[in-house]
């Protein structure tokens, strides 16, 4: 069973005693505290509400965060490894099936301003991939320019809006025509 990135949740577990340790609850997290399902409402202080996404494919159970403010902020959502900025995680223990409903379905049913906050710094790479998918995609060229620029001064390319990745994420735009691939007859 994959845990993914919980190694360090005993040793935090160990130097802050009664901390409490959020995990999915189809996943067997070292240190988990606190077992999440879908829909689970959490807050943080007066100000701030987190809501739990299932959004499985990496792992069975793997949690989303989406985090909104009492204030004007735009939202937030914390996609860890199943939504990266122009690209999405590992198949690792779940389907194609799956991955399409946690990123087209869950996550892209969240307001379009909703800052996406991944696991990883993958951009580049996943932009190069968009841009061999969609050549002519203008919006996945700038970007891709613009993250260039960002790594080479050691800058951040996240995060991204859900706006952003449903112009140039290809795996949230496979309902589009440009991005299906016609089977080949042989």
């Amino acid at each position: 069973m994959v845990t993914d990135h919980a190694g360090g949740n005993d040793k935090i577990k160990q130097l802050v005693p009664g901390i409490k340790v959020f995990g999915g609850s189809n996943d067997n997290v070292r240190g988990c505290t606190n077992k999440l399902e879908n829909g689970d409402k959490l807050s943080l202080g007066s100000d701030i509400d987190i809501l739990a996404l299932h959004t499985p494919c990496h792992t069975k159970g793997h949690i989303s965060y989406f985090v909104s403010s009492k204030h004007d902020e735009a939202p937030a959502v914390f996609t860890g490894d199943t939504l990266f900025i122009a690209g999405c995680g590992k198949f690792f223990e779940g389907t194609a099936e799956q991955m399409y409903q946690s990123l087209c379905v869950t996550l892209g049913s969240l307001p379009k301003p909703t800052r996406v906050f991944c696991g990883h710094e993958y951009t580049e790479k996943n932009l190069r991939f968009a841009a061999t998918v969609e050549p002519e995609n203008e919006k996945i060229q700038q970007k891709l320019s613009w993250s260039q620029h960002q790594r080479q001064a050691n800058l951040p390319t996240i995060p991204s809006t859900i706006e952003e990745e449903f112009e140039t994420n290809p795996f949230m735009r496979v309902d589009l025509p440009e991005i299906q691939i016609e089977p080949q007859v042989y």
